[in-house]
């Protein structure tokens, strides 16, 4: 009887709040924690506990997702989305909903695994799915991508990231003072400067989002006048590669794109922030570096370059390693190998102003190409191509890193 479980459980909370205040795991006089937010609370992790005992049945995921009027950009990132494991498994045990503290509800979530589960159902013979409902929602969120003008991938992919992280956000929403008063952290180290700032950020923006596919990036300043040295920490979840140009029409490696971004760069006096020592603008360089490794990093090829009168496309071809991508060079000093594994690259074929979107993503039986409805299987070689637009990359030891 419904009603008979619930009265078992709340007599289980009540029993555990007793237990907590008699054996001093709450002190009497803090005992006035509402009943709601324990009861949320145990129910939750009720709830985690029920998951971690349930297992998913999947299909094989080879199915594709039907274009419903110039939607093959969010075709692309959804099928790499939904080859992200963890991300995949998270919506499809609907974690989501006990994770949550947001007062948003979480429709754009619901309808988003609602298309995963339609990938990934058991019997996986027959139609395409349609991410209809999903766009639709999308679209009332994020009210630019409205129209059948051609949108970019990378774009959708943040602005989905961020609406989804907003509505699965397991810190409470809290007013927070309009400026907060900068912390100063000059007698600390680097690393303890930015582990504070990590643990500020996760105050008011924790989420599986985040869990995944956040990391913090540390840009160095170096006056050129009195030689004083400032980092400032940045949340990121993509990184945003230039491309090079290549010599004789050849193709460049990501290695060359990933040391292009984090070479050091000379800013004059009207491109360069205030030096702190100085109290002006002064001739400085700066420096992009990993600080923090997320669990999937997100590589975007910049391949679109806007010049005063016109946007233009580099076609040049990037080779970048299937397995074994070491970004440890691009993080702190001494840091050792940060390996990853490729899983899913989404393509961009055309120009700036006419192109399509298709995703090539890994599973236990290999590779293969999404093509809106179409899915062919394509061998790990087909991969490198001009083509190439957004990569995606698992950390190899992920399943042992902890926030």
């Amino acid at each position: 009887m419904p009603g008979a479980e619930s009265a078992g459980v709340e007599g289980s909370c009540q029993a555990l709040c007793r237990t907590l205040v008699s054996q001093k795991g709450l002190q009497k006089e803090s005992a006035d924690i509402s009943r709601s937010v324990l009861y949320t609370s145990l129910m939750g992790l009720l709830l985690v506990a029920d998951n971690q005992g349930e297992e998913l049945t999947l299909g094989s995921g080879r199915l594709g997702l039907r274009n419903i009027g110039n939607t093959c950009f969010l075709n692309a990132i959804v099928q790499c989305l939904s080859h992200t494991g963890d991300l995949r498994d998270y919506c499809l045990l609907k974690s989501y909903r006990h994770d949550k503290f947001s007062r948003e509800e979480a429709k754009l979530t619901e309808a988003f695994s609602q298309v995963l589960s339609g990938l990934w159902r058991e019997n996986d013979c027959g139609a395409d799915v349609n991410p209809r409902r999903f766009y639709n929602l999308f679209r009332e969120a994020v009210p630019h991508f409205s129209g059948y003008s051609q949108q970019d991938a990378q774009e959708f992919l943040r602005f989905l990231l961020e609406r989804l992280h907003a509505e699965i956000n397991r810190r409470p929403c809290v007013r927070r003072p309009t400026q907060e008063p900068e912390q100063q952290f000059a007698r600390f180290r680097i690393s303890e400067e930015s582990a504070a700032l990590w643990k500020k950020h996760l105050e008011k923006d924790d989420s599986r989002i985040v869990d995944l596919f956040s990391g913090q990036l540390r840009s160095s300043l170096h006056c050129s006048v009195c030689s004083h040295h400032s980092n400032t920490f940045d949340v990121f979840c993509d990184l945003s590669l230039p491309v090079p140009k290549s010599s004789c029409g050849g193709e460049v490696t990501l290695k060359e794109c990933l040391d292009l971004f984090s070479q050091e760069e000379q800013l004059d006096k009207e491109n360069s922030p205030m030096c702190e020592r100085c109290n002006r603008h002064t001739e400085s360089t700066k420096r992009l570096s990993i600080q923090r490794f997320p669990q999937v990093v997100v590589i975007h090829l910049n391949r679109f370059t806007t010049s005063r009168w016109s946007i233009s496309k580099s076609a040049v071809q990037v080779s970048f390693p299937v397995t074994d991508l070491d970004l440890g060079p691009y993080g702190p000093m001494d840091c050792g190998p940060v390996l990853y594994h490729l899983y899913a690259v989404c393509n961009h074929v055309g120009t700036v102003n006419m192109g399509h979107y298709t995703a090539c993503c890994s599973d236990d039986s290999g590779w293969c190409c999404y093509n809106d409805s179409s899915v062919t299987p394509v061998s790990p070689k087909q991969l490198q191509s001009s083509q190439a637009y957004v990569l995606f990359y698992q950390r190899s030891d992920s399943a042992t890193i902890r926030k």
